[in-house]
């Protein structure tokens, strides 16, 4: 959890500049908690959302969160890095810190079935796909998506 936890940590400071106010809603885990989200990011009038995917995630923990925000949708498809570290991972010796660790690059997992669900529900969504780390080319084009939703809030009327 605490991986997860400090990945994310990771997304909002990446996120964060002046002129943005981010609304982090945590780790969503369960359905009653993604109504309780989508209602939150309602009452903030978000304008955008970056829908990191930390480890395997239902649609059902997806979709409720996403419906009810009605706002543009970028899934991050983040790993963490480029390969699991198995040298590390098989000495660790802890089989629950394995599984945290093998479920942080699990982030891909989810993201067919979140895409399928979202083009079910006929919702718009867009994908970036990189690493969390080192990875420019992934962040420059979600820096493009910020600027886009900055450009589109300054030329219409609120």
């Amino acid at each position: 959890m605490a991986r997860l936890e400090n990945d994310l940590a990771t997304v909002h400071a990446k996120l964060a500049r002046e002129g943005v106010e981010i609304i982090d809603l945590g780790l969503i885990d369960s359905v009653p908690k993604a109504f309780d989200a989508g209602h939150a990011f309602r009452r903030a009038d978000v304008d955008l959302i970056f829908l990191h995917v930390t480890t395997y995630a239902l649609s059902a923990t997806v979709l409720p969160v996403v419906q009810r925000a009605k706002v543009p949708v970028n899934v991050l498809n983040l790993s963490p890095a480029a390969a699991i570290d198995y040298a590390t991972y098989n000495l660790m010796g802890d089989r629950t810190q394995m599984t945290g660790e093998g479920l942080a690059h699990c982030g891909a997992c989810p993201v067919p079935e979140i895409a399928n669900v979202f083009n079910r529900a006929r919702i718009d969504f867009h994908q970036v796909t990189g690493m969390l780390h080192d990875d420019p080319e992934c962040w420059d084009e979600v820096d493009a998506w910020i600027d886009a939703a900055r450009c589109a809030l300054s030329t219409s009327p609120r």
